[in-house]
């Protein structure tokens, strides 16, 4: 029998796209396609067992029928890491997150059949997408061209951790063909040879993986403190994006062409990621956004505008960031339902029993941050939750101060929203994520509307795709989805559990360190905390504070940290917040302090 070449691949991914319900590739966002050749169209169909005869739309294969999966061999799957413990140090972080380290898996996520598991609209878009992947690590070249450094690498096995993934039903892949493939470096995995947790929590070692972090300002060492604000980001991450836009770069779910599919996996692996790095029960719950203010917004215009009434409550606390205080207000204004806020004491901590006060019967939703980004609070999320879905309220958690310092599993906290950015973990600016339960987003109203989040359009209606592509209209972020996979990788390797057992013990030194200077007041000192800390200096701005800190090439935030109701519970407009991560070191603190001593001098 004659061998299918790759343009003969491409001869029938044409035909197939041609012939879908509809003509030319309707409800793939495809227009009309260059004519078939009939003798590469007669191999290629010879070649997989179809008919040889064309056959009518409403017959043709499906794609995971056994004529498309017989090209490839199973794949058995190897052992997973075993998980690691949750820390729980002095703070008892176990007990704000469901008291869980999760067990990530794979960082690739694939589904038993070697893709990843994703849902963007109709079956024949389904069906195109995955065959348009079973060849996206191919680009058709010999090995000594495509990879003149040395023999190409195979397609690692998916692990057992990811062959038994809780997938939405409908969400399965054909197993792919074994296709040379191109190298999956900058696009790191944690499989069973580099586990969750597995890399030691190195400090000096990790400071060589950002660049950024070796340089001066002002003549002086960097000394990044500005972490509540953004992180820098890993060599990995670095690398990642700039792979994509060399090798992949492509629109995705609609073409098909290779670096379509390349795109399209690169795009849908990300997603898995998140799934594994939250928890999630389905990657059908995860909506990239641009970062936790559109997320809000989005749950917020779409799940509030539907099921607001008027005199219905949502509940805040004192501690919110302004992303998670306006968009309710605003649509407070259009459905006349009533804000109630949660009060903290003078240390900084949520009042459980004036928050069980408000809750009632009104109560339709909870949005508290995960953790304060102005002073460092770290929220009893899973106790208030809990409290929460007593009266049947759902519960909105803004994770952006802790996404990349305690671990999560949303499906133990049972919260019906989690939002996070990307920015705050590692990865880069413009991506972020809405986690959603599944019920909730089929029930709710897409917020913007345009290609990608339809199923059939005319003009005198229309309807939608499934979730998440129902919410993610127009070309989407592709590259930067990528480069948070690669975040989510990174910060893997360590484990969370570690991260945020050294993140405590440097927080713990930095607080004694500051409360040691005459004239320094701290804001906030619950005894749960993130690695953030707040303070005022007797008889100096805090924008003239952060001035001169930077002159010693230290950077820190002074001003209101967009959460001005929890500085004016303290009395104050402003404050300097240094923030740790876990590439900062304690010589970097005693920096600090000695500056701050140097500018009370003056």
């Amino acid at each position: 029998m004659t061998s299918l070449t790759p343009d003969h691949i491409a001869q029938l991914a044409s035909r197939l796209y041609s012939e879908s319900p509809g003509g030319h590739g309707a409800g793939l966002g495809g227009g009309p396609l260059p004519p078939v050749d009939p003798a590469a169209d007669s191999m290629a169909r010879e070649q997989v067992q179809a008919p040889a005869t064309p056959l009518p739309p409403e017959t043709l294969p499906a794609f995971d029928s056994p004529i498309f999966q017989s090209q490839a061999p199973a794949v058995a799957p190897v052992a997973s890491a075993a998980p690691v413990e949750a820390f729980r140090g002095p703070t008892e972080f176990g007990s704000q997150f469901g008291g869980h380290a999760p067990s990530f898996g794979a960082g690739s996520s694939p589904s038993p059949s070697g893709f990843p598991a994703t849902s963007s609209g109709g079956s024949q878009t389904d069906g195109l997408r995955a065959f348009v992947q079973s060849i996206r690590r191919s680009d058709f070249r010999s090995s000594t061209e495509a990879f003149p450094n040395g023999e190409p690498k195979s397609t690692s096995a998916p692990t057992a951790a990811s062959a038994t993934t809780n997938h939405a039903p409908g969400n399965s892949r054909p197993a792919a063909p074994q296709f040379p493939t191109f190298d999956p470096a900058p696009y790191p995995r944690d499989d069973a040879a580099n586990g969750y947790g597995a890399r030691p929590l190195d400090v000096d070692a990790v400071r060589r993986d950002f660049p950024i972090l070796h340089q001066r300002v002002h003549g002086r060492p960097l000394v990044w403190l500005d972490n509540a604000a953004t992180t820098q980001k890993p060599q990995s991450v670095i690398d990642a994006l700039s792979y994509f836009y060399e090798h992949d770069n492509s629109n995705i779910h609609r073409g098909a062409h290779t670096l379509a599919g390349r795109a399209t996996e690169g795009f849908e692996q990300a997603r898995d990621k998140v799934r594994d790095f939250l928890g999630a029960s389905s990657s059908k719950e995860i909506v990239f956004v641009r970062g936790t203010t559109e997320a809000i917004n989005l749950v917020a215009q779409t799940w509030g505008r539907k099921f607001l009434q008027p005199d219905d409550e949502i509940v805040l606390s004192t501690l919110e960031h302004h992303a998670n205080i306006v968009p309710w207000q605003l649509i407070l204004k259009e459905t006349g339902a009533r804000l109630r806020v949660i009060p903290v004491n003078d240390r900084g901590e949520i009042i459980l029993e004036e928050y069980q006060k408000i809750l009632g019967p009104r109560t339709k939703l909870v949005a508290l941050a995960h953790a304060s980004n102005s002073i460092g609070t770290l929220l009893p999320i899973a106790e208030m939750t809990q409290m929460a879905k007593r009266y049947g309220a759902r519960v909105l958690i803004d994770g952006a101060q802790t996404v990349a310092h305690v671990p999560v599993n949303v499906q133990q906290l049972g919260s019906d929203f989690y939002v996070f950015s990307g920015h705050k973990i590692f990865g880069p600016t413009g991506i972020g994520v809405l986690q959603a339960r599944e019920e909730l987003l089929d029930i709710m109203p897409p917020w913007q509307g345009g290609g990608s989040m339809i199923k059939n359009v005319t003009f005198e209606d229309t309807t939608y795709a499934d979730p998440p592509a129902k919410f993610e209209a127009g070309t989407p972020n592709i590259a930067d989805a990528v480069g948070l996979g690669a975040a989510l990788d990174y910060v893997r390797q360590f484990g969370l559990p570690n991260i945020a057992q050294y993140e405590h013990e440097l927080l713990a030194y930095a607080t004694e360190a500051l409360s040691r200077i005459n004239g320094l007041r701290l804001i906030g000192t619950a005894r749960e905390k993130v690695g953030v800390l707040s303070f005022v200096l007797q008889d100096r701005p805090t924008i003239e504070v952060g001035r001169l800190l930077d002159l010693e090439g230290i950077a820190v935030r002074a001003g209101h940290h967009c959460s001005q109701p929890s500085l004016r519970r303290f009395g104050l407009e402003a404050t300097v917040r240094p923030s740790l991560a876990f590439y900062n070191k304690k010589d970097e603190i005693d920096r600090l302090a000695d500056a701050i001593r140097r500018i009370q001098r003056r």
